[in-house]
């Protein structure tokens, strides 16, 4: 096949999309398919005078570290030439259209939430993963939340605040402060006192306008993927210090991830059979995660949110699973490129 992986993006998410994207193309160009990686911000820039050429003669977007900080995208938008204000770059859509499948290797706002699967749907772009209604459904936390609710399915209680509210003021101590539609954690903080909320509310609102308050459940982190509507093995999160924020995702060392987990087995089986009823709430297609706690207290699980386009490097959470259900990384590349080219025969 002639895949393009795209990744990158305006995103907080964005060292990490590119190391996903470069690790994705390396195991499909293994699997004998003609890969182009592009950045999604800056489009494609190289020449062409038929878009099916790109494959003969690929211009890969740049693999980068993942830095213990999140991007600075002002100096993202300042390094690309193009003058509109476009969160796609130039020839994407065309280079796109050429390609048998667009493997999306995004993270976070740009790629996550739907509007670039809506763009490709009109533009009859094939693509990765779910599509434009279980993306922004994921993406927004508190849709989700809603939908969660109306499903029977356990979502720690809380409410969304706006910058422009008149009440901020918080449902209880303590509490978790999250934008309402980031991901990796970015802008999220745990809140014990009075003076550590309105911290946490000027922090998420740095990011964005709204922000979910929700009670803090002290517990177990686990995370279960679905791949093509069938839970994966549970693989358990323990940070060595603080919570899961966006450092101890991806600095090495900094978290003990733990696949196949020792919970006992009607803990496992209730968390994987929740998984999967969130992957058909949210109308998820082919792959994503879904981040649990497992309250320390009362045994209850707890959804916090589903991740359509988790990270996808061989360290990431999504690929050990697979990994302890026998799906090696390149496999599970080439599977889910493969899955989702069915929806469209």
């Amino acid at each position: 096949m002639n895949i393009i992986v795209l990744c990158g993006g305006l995103s907080m998410e964005r060292d990490v999309s590119l190391k996903s994207g470069t690790m994705i193309a390396g195991a499909l160009r293994e699997r004998g398919h003609k890969v182009v990686i592009i950045d999604s911000f800056f489009g494609y820039r190289g020449s062409y005078s038929d878009p099916a050429e790109i494959f003969d003669n690929p211009v890969d977007a740049l693999a980068s570290e993942i830095s213990s900080d999140v991007p600075d995208l002002g100096k993202i938008k300042a390094e690309r030439a193009q003058e509109n204000d476009a969160r796609i770059g130039d020839n994407l859509i065309e280079v796109c259209r050429a390609a048998d499948i667009v493997f999306l290797g995004l993270h976070g706002a740009d790629g996550e939430d739907g509007r670039l699967q809506a763009a490709f749907d009109i533009a009859g772009v094939k693509y990765t993963g779910s599509g434009y209604l279980g993306s922004g459904l994921a993406m927004n936390k508190d849709a989700a939340k809603r939908i969660f609710a109306a499903n029977g399915i356990l979502t720690p209680e809380g409410k969304r605040i706006s910058v422009r509210d008149e009440d901020k003021s918080y449902p209880c101590l303590p509490c978790v402060v999250k934008p309402k539609s980031s991901g990796s954690s970015v802008g999220t903080s745990i809140a014990h006192t009075p003076e550590e909320y309105e911290k946490a509310l000027a922090f998420g609102f740095k990011y964005e306008d709204e922000v979910l308050v929700e009670r803090y459940i002290k517990g177990r982190e686990v995370d279960v993927g679905v791949l093509c509507g069938k839970a994966l093995p549970p693989i358990e999160i323990v940070p060595k210090s603080g919570f899961f924020d966006y450092k101890n995702k991806y600095q090495s060392g900094m978290t003990e991830e733990i696949c196949p987990t020792d919970l006992p087995d009607d803990v496992t089986e209730k968390l994987m059979e929740t998984a999967e009823r969130v992957f058909d709430a949210l109308y998820l297609e082919v792959y994503a995660r879904m981040d649990f706690i497992i309250e320390a207290s009362t045994g209850n699980i707890y959804c916090l949110e589903a991740n359509t386009l988790p990270g996808m490097t061989p360290a990431s959470l999504l690929p050990k699973e697979a990994a302890a259900a026998g799906i090696e990384y390149g496999e599970l590349c080439a599977l889910i490129a493969e899955k989702s080219l069915e929806k469209y025969r």
